[in-house]
């Protein structure tokens, strides 16, 4: 798969040589564009190996998507199970009823939903659960934003649910067991 993902490389690289060969043309806009298309679309639908490429990038994407959002639950996840006693007092100086609860609730959704989101496993409601976490956690845990980290870490929360909801609208892709069990 290394090699055909080389291969992909190079033929996004074709691709952006083309480009700039276009524009140094001297072509108006509008036939840049279409010279632009028309190198890509011959690049992919050629009878050379960009074909097998092509599906090897839109196989390993999504599953590269999805492992780069779990990491930060799966990481927040393991930290809460690390210092448990210390995650409870952060949820009950910001004030949550049942702070035992929501930690378990906390530890779970992260590593179950973090687990299934790199494996793929009923993705789009994964995703859909994740994403509310997040918005909840910005709003529960962020909201001072007046303190620039707590701005930072709001917003950081808000792309990530963002992220997430492109994951229920898409799916896991071809390298998810949702895909194997369909």
């Amino acid at each position: 798969m290394s090699n055909e993902l080389i291969q992909s490389f190079r033929l996004l690289q074709q691709v952006a040589i083309n480009q700039i060969s276009a524009a140094t043309a001297g072509l108006s806009r509008r036939n840049e564009q279409e010279h632009i298309m028309s190198t890509a679309q011959t690049a992919f639908h050629s009878n050379g190996v960009a074909p097998s490429q092509a599906g090897a990038v839109a196989c390993a994407v999504p599953l590269a998507g999805r492992v780069l959002l779990a990491a930060i639950f799966l990481l927040s996840g393991l930290s809460k199970v690390s210092a448990p006693a210390m995650t409870i007092g952060f949820i009950q100086s910001v004030g949550l009823p049942f702070p035992t609860l929501a930690f378990g609730t906390a530890v779970l959704v992260e590593l179950v939903g973090g687990a299934a989101l790199v494996l793929g496993y009923r993705t789009r409601l994964v995703a859909g659960i994740l994403a509310i976490f997040s918005l909840a956690t910005a709003i529960s845990f962020h909201a001072n934003l007046a303190d620039q980290n707590q701005f930072i870490h709001f917003f950081k929360n808000i792309a990530m649910a963002g992220g997430l909801l492109q994951v229920v609208s898409f799916g896991a892709g071809r390298l998810s067991l949702d895909a194997k069990l369909r």
